[in-house]
């Protein structure tokens, strides 16, 4: 946005009032991810925004209805704003740029293609931090260094002026974390899979991957923002595309399309049993169909590729502490299965 040359208006944190606001307003089936989106927007809204940009898409997920019933349920409620939907270009760059530029008070293609460039390294740079966390938390005595430094790591990257210094600022926390005392017994390794936003977003899965870590967990995903953009909005040109190999590790299982990323839910679940994860849990928000379908499926694979599988729905009923319950007892599950006297595990 500062490269398009245009004012901006950050929405707060999500926090239990985004998610308050979204459930009041929003249709009562509708799944967590809109409700924490029309949250996001009723703040931004109040803090005196007067455009929305908004994701299209289309298929059997329900992103793809988001901003026309956002923008009825805004309208409704008598807020006075611009709804700008950006269709999914399908991995034709070109038509993403003229968007973008479309945005842009005056700017040329060339500025738009610069603001891409700057936003894929400040992504990237946070991914090597979040990285770190995941392989981290789980590996320190102490994890609440491990946090600190995490989180101190991103407040760096975001007030980084320019690429080089954003890297800088990944590595230095990176490198700050090996340096912590680290426990000798290593960590059992858990495939988290399912539905992008809920994988994505800590608030959407209540932070999943920091419990998971403080249980002595290393989190293992193929699920990063970075590589959404790279397979849907740059043609898989920036970076190697994973997408092609999932979906052919799912085929034996589902051999078809059923929106969102119900697909590679499978195929990651068959890709990490093979790769030697100790086990899965599948999160989606409630109702979510692609997921649903993957969830029928995991039973299939569990019992064939040989790895437990659990599967965790999230919506604004969810309690932590009913989570915590629950992570703790696959994970006990899992320890004992690999560690119990004379378990071979199997090809």
């Amino acid at each position: 946005m500062n490269g398009l040359q245009l004012e901006f208006i950050t929405p707060p944190p999500i926090s239990k009032r985004t998610l308050e606001l979204g459930v009041k307003y929003s249709p009562e089936f509708v799944c967590m991810p809109m409700k924490i989106n029309l949250g996001n927007f009723i703040e931004a809204l109040e803090m005196g925004a007067d455009t929305i940009v908004m994701g299209g898409g289309w298929g059997p997920c329900r992103f793809g209805y988001y901003a026309q019933i956002e923008k009825e349920i805004l309208q409704e409620l008598g807020y006075d704003f611009q709804m700008l939907v950006l269709e999914a270009p399908d991995s034709k760059l070109k038509i993403l740029l003229r968007q973008l530029q479309s945005l842009g008070q005056n700017v040329s293609l060339w500025q738009a293609l610069k603001s891409i460039k700057f936003a894929w390294d400040k992504l990237n740079a946070v991914e090597q931090v979040e990285k770190g966390l995941e392989y981290f938390l789980p590996r320190a005595v102490h994890p609440d260094q491990v946090e600190r430094i995490y989180q101190q790591g991103l407040e760096e990257i975001i007030a980084a002026r320019n690429a080089d210094q954003s890297f800088k600022m990944a590595r230095q926390a990176v490198q700050s974390m090996q340096k912590l005392e680290l426990k000798s017994q290593a960590p059992l390794k858990i495939g988290l899979v399912g539905e992008i936003y809920t994988v994505l977003e800590p608030a959407a899965n209540y932070e999943i991957i920091k419990m998971l870590g403080r249980l002595g967990v290393e989190v293992k995903r193929t699920i990063y923002m970075s590589d959404w953009v790279n397979d849907h909005l740059l043609g898989g040109h920036v970076k190697p595309s994973v997408r092609s190999q999932l979906i052919a590790s799912a085929r034996p299982y589902l051999n078809y399309w059923v929106g969102g990323h119900g697909q590679e839910t499978v195929g990651t679940t068959v890709a990490m049993a093979r790769q030697g994860c100790d086990g899965i849990i599948q999160i989606g928000p409630l109702t979510c169909m692609p997921e649903i379908v993957a969830q029928t499926i995991l039973p299939l694979v569990s019992e064939k590729e040989g790895i437990p599988c659990m599967t965790l729905w999230f919506d604004e009923l969810t309690g932590t502490a009913g989570i915590q319950t629950r992570l703790e007892a696959f994970i006990d599950m899992v320890s004992r299965r690999k560690y119990t006297a004379g378990y071979v595990k199997e090809a």
